[in-house]
């Protein structure tokens, strides 16, 4: 299948990239890079080196003896260079992950939030209203985020994307319809990928779009299968306060002697996926395009759900480490419960990568490895969601 990877030099993007192409995809990267200015803007950088993408394109050919394309633009501005790589290219899939990806990088200041949105939003709906222009059939696959859901305790296993609902009509008559599991974003980026589920239920229901919407968990871990083989090949490897998701954060902080940053009580409960089943769940669906058709198809892209505090305390048992609790500077719950379904994936073929001790040493290594790149002041998170959050973790 010709599919083309859309923020394809990113941390879920490029080990994708490379699973699709080691199973046969004729794959095309599209990216303006704006992730590694973003490094350069908060002054951090992946704890792994990683090389350009000229080099890791070159690597992986050098070790498969397959070929990866490239196209630069910016999905949200570029739109008729999109519209000619669409008509040249007429990818049977495209894979979306073309988006800003983190909640404290959205939540940072007034300017943060408007690039996100205008990032996030322009970009998808820029793709969207290119492919009913092309008059593309492909299927298209998007990397959207639990978080969508919120997360409240409610005692059900969140299905996968729809509710069924039923009320009676003026007259008494009792109807029965599917709606979107009703949204609470916790962030601006949450935000965005709920309105993005707005953008794809129009185009499906007004141009018979295909579309599958991945609501993913928080990613754990770096290498896969296919970034193993060459050092030039290697996945980015975040450990920042803003964009180092939290379990790759513990990690990073056990390597190098810091205490394990728990913010608040650490009774928030997240849902999870390792990297390698990342790359396997977005195959998985690209591959299974045929099946979509009339709704858009949303699955929860999810292996685990974990307590934080749970998390910290096995990392800290397993690495030796130590546990420092911080104010919270999410506007959230001290604690929640959840537990999200994943039965379209599995039956797809999916088995699951759980958290397991040797899965962290794995990770825990690398971060040794190159710990001499660890900047310590860019551990803690200081991106505050409000003045009140704010007061309260600057507080002496």
């Amino acid at each position: 299948m010709r599919t083309l990877v859309l923020g394809g030099d990113g941390f879920c993007g490029w080990p994708s990239a490379l699973h699709l192409s080691a199973h046969g995809h004729e794959v095309t990267i599209v990216d303006n890079f704006s992730r590694r200015r973003i490094d350069d803007e908060l002054g951090a950088r992946s704890l792994t080196p990683i090389r350009s993408l000229d080099e890791r394109v070159q690597a992986w050919h050098d070790a498969t003896g397959r070929d990866i394309g490239f196209a630069e633009l910016d999905l949200a501005h570029d739109y008729d260079d999109l519209v000619d790589l669409l008509s040249t290219v007429r990818p049977d899939a495209v894979v979306h992950f073309a988006e800003q990806r983190a909640a404290p990088y959205s939540m940072k200041s007034p300017a943060h939030k408007r690039y996100t949105v205008d990032n996030n939003l322009g970009g998808t709906h820029n793709l969207l209203a290119a492919l009913v222009q092309v008059g593309l059939d492909a299927h298209l696959v998007h990397l959207g985020t639990m978080g969508v859901y919120g997360y409240e305790s409610v005692p059900v296993d969140l299905p996968e994307g729809y509710l069924t609902v039923r009320y009676p009509d003026r007259d008494g008559h009792e109807h029965t319809r599917d709606i979107l599991y009703p949204t609470q974003p916790g962030s601006v980026y949450h935000l965005t990928k709920s309105l993005d589920q707005l953008l794809f239920q129009f185009y499906a229901r007004n141009d018979g779009l295909r579309i599958t919407d991945l609501h993913q968990g928080i990613v754990w871990g770096t290498q896969t299968d296919e970034t193993v083989l060459d050092d030039r090949l290697i996945n980015r490897f975040d450990y920042d306060g803003d964009y180092g998701t939290v379990l790759n954060r513990f990690l990073v902080q056990a390597a190098v002697g810091y205490p394990l940053t728990v913010h608040g009580s650490g009774g928030q409960t997240r849902a999870f996926i390792n990297i390698r089943d990342t790359v396997r769940c977005i195959r998985l669906a690209v591959e299974s395009g045929a099946e979509v058709s009339g709704r858009v198809r949303v699955m929860n892209q999810v292996t685990e759900s974990h307590r934080i505090s749970e998390l910290a305390d096995l990392v800290a048992q397993t690495l030796g480490a130590t546990v420092d609790h911080l104010p919270n500077p999410r506007a959230e719950a001290d604690t929640n419960d959840l537990s999200a379904r994943n039965d379209q994936l599995l039956g797809l073929g999916l088995e699951p990568t759980k958290l397991a001790a040797g899965l962290l040493t794995e990770s825990s290594d690398i971060a040794r490895k190159y710990s001499d790149r660890i900047d310590h002041t860019l551990i803690p998170c200081t991106s505050y969601w409000n003045d009140r959050r704010r007061a309260e973790g600057t507080r002496p």
